[in-house]
């Protein structure tokens, strides 16, 4: 699996060869279609591993209470320390994303990640309604489904395009916010170390455009001692 895994991300889909495969492993060609009769069958395979480590990493989440989950869930997926393994994940499951119109099997796997990311927010959010972190009239189903279209988005944007920047993360938070923390919820939407808060963001704006004021004066005041 593992050497699917660099072969796949090395190769892409198309170009991909069970030789491929073998080069990266101890194993001939002839061992691997003992085991696979086609390529298909061994990126099968390749997903069932995808998505039992996928869903090893993300079973649990830790917080206090279920809004500090949700966001630490989204967190955990999107904020990974190790970016160059999340890519490389990332590009291999995009690799095979690209077949799953052609393909019912990589459909049912792929749709197995995606079910999994909706549990787990729904049942996050179920909790937060009943122990009162969240609004009782939020909707978990529509809430994971945002969730989970959210991640894929910026997963395949950023796999594709580079990096989305961190107005993604401060959008979901407000989001959070504004309209699933109950009213009367004693929680705070955690941010990462490196991001300031909204008041920080303002102060530096406020003493950026203080100092471009002060930059500006002392421009004038010399221009004026010049003539």
């Amino acid at each position: 699996m593992e050497a699917t895994y660099r072969a796949l991300c090395e190769h892409g889909y198309a170009s991909l060869t069970m030789q491929d495969i073998a080069d990266e492993s101890n194993k001939s060609t002839a061992a691997l279609h003992y085991h696979y009769d086609t390529k298909e069958a061994l990126l099968l395979a390749f997903l069932d591993h995808l998505y039992e480590a996928f869903t090893e990493k993300y079973g649990t989440t830790d917080g206090e209470n279920a809004v500090e989950r949700l966001v630490n869930f989204v967190d955990d997926i999107l904020c990974r320390a190790d970016a160059e393994e999340a890519e490389q994940f990332q590009t291999a499951l995009l690799e095979i994303r690209a077949q799953s119109p052609y393909s019912a099997d990589y459909r049912d796997r792929l749709a197995g990640f995606d079910a999994f990311v909706n549990d787990r927010v729904e049942g996050i959010v179920e909790d937060g309604v009943e122990e009162g972190t969240i609004r009782a009239d939020v909707d978990p189903a529509d809430t994971a489904a945002f969730v989970a279209t959210l991640i894929d988005g910026v997963n395949t944007r950023r796999t594709t395009i580079g990096e989305t920047g961190g107005g993604t993360r401060r959008t979901f938070v407000a989001y959070v916010r504004d309209h699933l923390v109950a009213p009367d919820a004693d929680v705070t939407v955690d941010r990462p170390d490196d991001e300031p808060t909204d008041d920080e963001e303002s102060s530096e704006n406020r003493q950026s455009a203080t100092d471009e004021e002060s930059t500006t004066d002392e421009a004038v005041s010399d221009g004026g001692s010049d003539a």
